[in-house]
């Protein structure tokens, strides 16, 4: 695909981000959806995608200059927060109350905000005096990180899907059911593709650990004992399926040649930076308290550290010394200092204060979320258009389209809403009927 200049993939000016950033507040759970937050919604998406477009192209990057210095961050993580206890929470209640649906498209946008949310933070906590900026909030981005990762392991260990769920919808119209599944199908994707970027998002901490409140290292190495999720995933990688024919990586799974099998993704690399330092670091190593059991997990590394990965990662070899090393010896005994820690607060303050109103919060914004009125509809689609750059996607997709329906690859765009790509016109019409109420929303704005 053709490069453009950097103008031409320029979401906002400094100017504008800068107003936007300014403009950040916290929701509160019973505000998700409203048309303040979904306000918000567009520009968290824009300061997203110019984050996005400064981190490609190497530029100057204002958009987490602007979240440190007007102190937005611990804003970011207070709103993901929201937003999962909303998807845990007021979710499955919202979708037992629906009996008919007019669109989807508002609550997935709900659905989309978490993603959103935690592209950004990926983005920006590369940098450490963004991770700094969090301040105490980083204790709540930590246990972020560990419940989704959890999630991840335990989804790959049991893989079947129960028989409820298929059993959820029967008393609803086949236009209703087909509308729910595909949203239940849309949050099942999500919450793969977020927790797969929590990974990264973790790693930027430990790297960063030194210069973190003293709990969160503790928080990290001994309450949630990162070394043997790290151990978890590596051993079951969520990031690899059919025996490593496919990998997770940029947002997508790709097939992998035979001859790239051992090439580490960015994902896999991520996964063993994080191990390396939370084992190697002077201040880990000084606070992580081992014992027998995480012991014999962490020596399990060994087999899975190739040569080829040490000929990617140099460093990746005083790791390998140190796990033979460790296989050899008794684990340390904890010096049993005392450690005043803090606690994150944000996830169960939220969890008091709305516990009992989880279904009055579902009633309230069941109108909102699944049947909004035309007008309302018209509005979030021509916002939808103003929101997403379509140039500016297209030039920071590294590989070229591929067709919506057969996944070849695509060279025709559909010429009403400029959305979907297809390889040919036989195919376009084949996949019209599922693409005709998007299509209609999108280009005209009526459902």
């Amino acid at each position: 695909m053709a490069q453009c200049s950097s103008e031409a993939t320029q979401v906002l000016f400094p100017g504008e981000a800068e107003m936007l950033v300014d403009s950040l507040k916290q929701f509160g759970i019973e505000e998700i959806g409203s048309l303040e937050w979904r306000k918000q919604h567009e520009y968290l998406e824009k300061l997203n995608m110019q984050a996005v477009v400064n981190a490609s192209q190497q530029t100057d990057e204002f958009v987490k200059s602007f979240l440190v210095s007007y102190q937005k961050v611990k804003v970011l993580i207070h709103n993901l927060i929201a937003v999962e206890i909303w998807k845990k929470k007021v979710f499955p209640v919202l979708v037992k109350m629906v009996k008919q649906v007019k669109s989807t498209f508002p609550c997935y946008m709900v659905l989309y905000h978490e993603a959103t949310l935690i592209n950004l933070l990926e983005t920006t906590f590369f940098f450490q005096e963004c991770c700094e900026s969090a301040e105490d909030s980083v204790l709540d981005l930590v246990d972020y990180c560990h419940r989704k990762l959890v999630s991840l392991i335990s989804s790959q260990e049991n893989e079947e899907v129960g028989s409820e769920e298929s059993q959820e919808f029967n008393d609803l119209n086949e236009e209703t059911q087909s509308s729910l599944k595909e949203l239940k199908q849309q949050q099942s994707d999500l919450e793969f593709s977020i927790s797969i970027r929590c990974i990264s998002v973790i790693q930027y901490i430990i790297s960063h650990i030194e210069s973190l409140p003293l709990s969160a290292a503790t928080r990290i190495l001994n309450r949630h004992d990162f070394p043997c999720i790290f151990v978890s995933l590596i051993e079951n990688p969520p990031w690899s399926r059919n025996n490593g024919r496919e990998k997770f990586s940029d947002g997508k799974w790709k097939s992998i040649c035979p001859e790239d099998r051992f090439q580490l993704t960015k994902l896999e690399a991520q996964a063993w930076l994080a191990v390396y330092y939370l084992l190697m670091k002077p201040d880990c190593q000084r606070k992580y308290e081992f014992n027998i059991s995480n012991k014999n997990r962490i020596i399990k590394l060994r087999a899975h550290l190739m040569e080829q990965y040490l000929d990617q990662i140099p460093n990746l070899a005083d790791l390998q010394r140190y796990l033979e090393h460790l296989a050899l010896m008794d684990p340390p005994m904890p010096k049993g200092e005392l450690v005043l820690e803090q606690v994150p607060e944000i996830y169960d303050t939220m969890i008091r204060r709305h516990t009992g109103r989880w279904e009055k919060h579902a009633r309230l914004q069941l109108e909102l979320l699944f049947n909004p009125s035309e007008g309302e509809l018209r509005d979030q689609a021509k916002k939808w258009l103003d929101t997403y750059n379509l140039e500016v996607l297209d030039n920071l997709i590294p590989e070229s389209p591929k067709c919506a329906l057969c996944g070849s690859a695509a060279t025709k765009r559909c010429s009403r809403c400029r959305n979907e790509w297809y390889c040919g016109r036989e195919c376009q019409v084949k996949h019209w009927n599922k693409h005709k109420p998007l299509c209609n929303v999108v280009a005209t704005g009526n459902p």
